[in-house]
């Protein structure tokens, strides 16, 4: 019963990878950069959506310069339509994988 048990854990922790792999097959035909495609994978990671901070966190950048840091990669992908722009009350955005 217990292997049974790590069989389906197994099962349920492909799907994930499944899906990262039809969103790098996506931004193949775009060509971008290794930062936008750090940028596109936290989004995409983060379904329910993710702030800029959110983002340059994520990717190991030190408080200040987070939201910055990812602010230039967001902007290029928005154009290619591979992120949308959420906004949120006041000043507050997030971003979600297409």
């Amino acid at each position: 019963p217990v292997a049974e048990k790590v069989v389906a854990e197994k099962t349920v922790a492909a799907k994930p990878a499944v899906e990262k792999t039809v969103a790098a097959t996506k931004e193949v035909a775009v060509a971008l950069t290794p930062k936008q495609q750090q940028v596109l994978d936290i989004v995409v990671s983060n379904a329910e959506g993710i702030n800029p901070k959110g983002i340059g966190l994520a990717a190991g950048q030190e408080d200040a310069k987070a939201a910055s840091w990812a602010t230039g990669a967001l902007k290029k992908l928005l154009e290619e339509n591979l992120v949308a722009k959420e906004q949120l009350a006041g000043n507050k955005v997030i971003y979600k994988a297409i």
